[in-house]
């Protein structure tokens, strides 16, 4: 008898017909991997949902009570929600660092109405709107102004007054808080009504942002492809690198990229560009953009999620971001500055014709080996991402269609219907699975494949199979260059 029963024993004399079931070849053809995405980022008091647990969150208004309205973690999920909402998101709330010091900053006003208006300020890209009247004194606008505050209570800061001065303090404790984008009249035909001025002081003396370690040992040994984070301090970044590292490993296989956005100055993002240097890490950059840089970052993961989910060598640049405000056209970094920053380790965004901000390019920190020198394989998110989805998928058929098999030496002659499986014929298996692959646009030259692939026993554990498996990845269209030599 050579066919391998899981259930049936050999030794039934009771007269029946035994019929058992075998799903180990039910499913064919590449898998979907399906896609979870965590948010990272701080909770405020008023918020219902401890911190240190995770918690799935399925709307804005869930995110607005779960973590308290104008949080980093309501406005990262704003991101998020104006751009996703098929992708399973999982959020891990932090606490403010007992230390830790809110930023703040001033609006000042000055004079006197002249004429009657609307006076729009924005705080991160959040626009809240007074009505001015003729003959406001600057300390009855500044009073109207703080009131148009305190009725935005989705907004990330408080306010306070005094005199013609309306202080304005980060809901949050952290560094994070010197990044809120203070400014007014940001669209054509706004503007301060006549005879009043508007004096801004930018956010700044935030200090302590919390330490993401905790964060990661709360989500334990749980996978997400793709993990957020408003923080762009050396500290934590280095964290996350190191977690991520090992969640890529060949042991756990929990990897996951991170996402992280910066709106500091050119010269300060090439400097935290050169000093990250991972291939789990990727920071876009947001220059002059007046949206949270955390709100900018939810969207961008939530893109990524989405169309990685779908397609996950195919290139993330133009698709839009929406709710993003883009920096107004005479502080948009130029062309060379961004082509710069891609060799920085620094990912791109621009504005189109209408102001709608996309992705440009979404790379990763890595730049060089651990020699030094300059190594390009990790550049793009879409090479981890493909990486991701053909080891997940290579592990996942082999562990349902071998799920418990015998290994034996090529040419060993067992009978029909054994459970066994020998390097011949995984070596088979592997080269079907690329040609899935390679149906669905994810890897090519399937002769150099077969001519590279190794399949064979281990040299002292006869249990074991070792596999060398050499995919050349699809790459994405990024640039065409053309020249044309006409002739008159």
């Amino acid at each position: 008898m050579s066919i391998s029963f899981n259930q049936i024993p050999n030794d039934r004399r009771v007269p029946f017909v035994y019929i058992e079931f075998d799903n180990s070849r039910a499913v064919t053809g590449p898998q979907t991997q399906p896609y979870k995405i965590l948010h990272i980022g701080q909770r405020i008091a008023t918020g219902t949902k401890p911190a240190l647990i995770p918690v799935q969150v399925t709307s804005l208004d869930q995110a607005s009570s779960y973590f308290g309205a104008g949080s980093v973690l309501h406005k990262m999920l704003q991101g998020h929600f104006e751009n996703n909402t098929s992708t399973e998101i999982w959020v891990l709330p932090l606490d403010d660092v007992s230390a830790s010091v809110k930023a703040s900053g001033q609006f000042t006003v000055g004079g006197m109405a002249t004429e009657s208006g609307i006076l729009s300020v924005y705080i991160g890209g959040q626009r809240i709107q007074s009505a001015v009247t003729l003959g406001n004194t600057a300390v009855q606008v500044a009073t109207i102004l703080k009131a148009a505050l305190d009725a935005a209570t989705d907004s990330s800061v408080t306010a306070t007054l005094a005199n013609a001065t309306v202080t304005v303090t980060a809901k949050n404790g952290g560094e994070i808080g010197n990044f809120i984008d203070l400014r007014h009249s940001y669209y054509d035909g706004e503007k301060i009504p006549a005879g009043l001025t508007l004096t801004m002081t930018p956010m700044a003396s935030g200090a302590g942002n919390p330490d993401v370690n905790p964060a990661f040992t709360a989500i334990g040994s749980e996978q997400y492809n793709v993990i957020v984070v408003p923080y762009t301090d050396q500290a934590n970044l280095t964290k996350i690198d190191t977690e991520l590292s090992h969640r890529w490993g060949p042991i756990t296989q929990d990897d996951g990229i991170a996402i992280a956005v910066s709106n500091i100055a050119y010269a300060n993002l090439v400097s935290l560009g050169n000093a990250q240097n991972s291939p789990h890490l990727s920071i876009v950059e947001a220059f002059k953009h007046p949206t949270l840089p955390w709100q900018i970052a939810g969207a961008v993961g939530a893109v990524v999620a989405s169309y990685g989910s779908i397609d996950p060598a195919r290139p993330f640049q133009t698709l839009p971001l929406n709710g993003i405000l883009s920096p107004q056209v005479g502080e948009r970094l130029t062309h060379d500055e961004r082509n710069l920053l891609l060799y920085d380790g620094i990912s791109t965004l621009y504005a189109d014709t209408g102001g709608k901000v996309r992705i440009e390019r979404m790379i990763t920190t890595y730049k060089t080996n651990a020699f030094g020198a300059a190594d390009s394989s990790y550049l793009d998110v879409n090479t981890i991402l493909t990486l991701s989805y053909l080891r997940y998928d290579l592990r996942n058929y082999i562990l349902r269609k071998y799920p418990r098999h015998k290994i034996a030496n090529d040419g060993t002659r067992f009978g029909p219907g054994q459970a066994i499986v020998t390097p011949k014929l995984m070596k088979a298996e592997i080269i079907a699975k690329f040609r899935e692959w390679e149906g669905i646009g994810l890897v090519e030259d399937i002769s150099q494949f077969k001519n590279d692939l190794i399949v064979e026993r281990h040299a002292s554990d006869p249990n074991r199979l070792d596999v060398m498996m050499p995919p050349n990845l699809v790459n994405q269209l990024i640039v065409t260059a053309a020249q044309i030599g006409f002739v008159l």
